[in-house]
């Protein structure tokens, strides 16, 4: 599959990139991509929520009313999870919400991804460029020039760029990795993706294995 590469201008360069059926133009396996993307989401999570139960409430343990006689229900302790400041029954403990999934699956995620931007016409190739000095406006510029302004965009890069990613992170809608940090959610969770023209043979070669 061919895809026109582009300068930072918006304009074509006259040259076309070649673009592996074996990455991008699969069909789509969608419970591959679920797994990988809950994964993702799964490690996001800090874990660290923590209620007390009743062995840890700090109060008086002496029963607080004769057994019998009262009319009520019997009670012992005032840590019961019956009472207001009491323990609470089966609260959350730290843990850790991550779990594995092989490669074979995860890079299966990924190309199925892939797949999915250029059935949407969402991916666009762009020859390999880079910044003097690091500056949003540049940034901007190269984003005004493709048509993706203000949209949720991912720039791909094939090495890392220090001056490409710091002219980005004042923009909340655009994000910029290296091909080897490409993920599934990172993916699907943009409109469009931007692949600097360096970057398609890393991300071909990793995910034809």
């Amino acid at each position: 599959m061919e895809v026109a590469v582009l300068d930072i201008k918006g304009k074509e360069t006259g040259r076309k990139a070649n673009l592996s059926d074996a990455v991008f133009a699969i069909e789509p396996n969608n419970h591959a991509v679920y797994l990988d993307v809950k994964q993702y989401l799964a490690n996001q999570r800090q874990g660290t929520h923590k209620a007390k139960e009743r062995a840890e409430i700090a109060g008086s343990t002496r029963k607080i009313k004769k057994q019998k006689g009262t009319g009520t229900a019997r009670a012992g302790s005032i840590k019961s999870p019956v009472f207001k400041g009491g323990g609470r029954v089966f609260g959350p403990r730290p843990r850790n919400y991550g779990f594995k999934l092989n490669k074979n699956l995860k890079r299966l995620a990924r190309k199925s991804a892939l797949s999915m931007k250029v059935n949407d016409n969402s991916v666009i190739v762009v020859e390999d460029f880079s910044f003097d000095t690091p500056k949003t406006k540049n940034f901007i510029d190269v984003l005004k020039a493709l048509g993706l302004e203000g949209k949720k965009s991912l720039v791909v890069l094939g090495d890392s760029n220090k001056n490409v990613y710091l002219s980005s992170r004042n923009l909340k809608a655009s994000e910029v990795v290296s091909a080897s940090e490409l993920s599934t959610y990172k993916i699907l969770n943009a409109n469009n993706i931007v692949f600097l023209e360096g970057s398609l043979e890393g991300i071909e070669s990793n995910l034809s294995k």
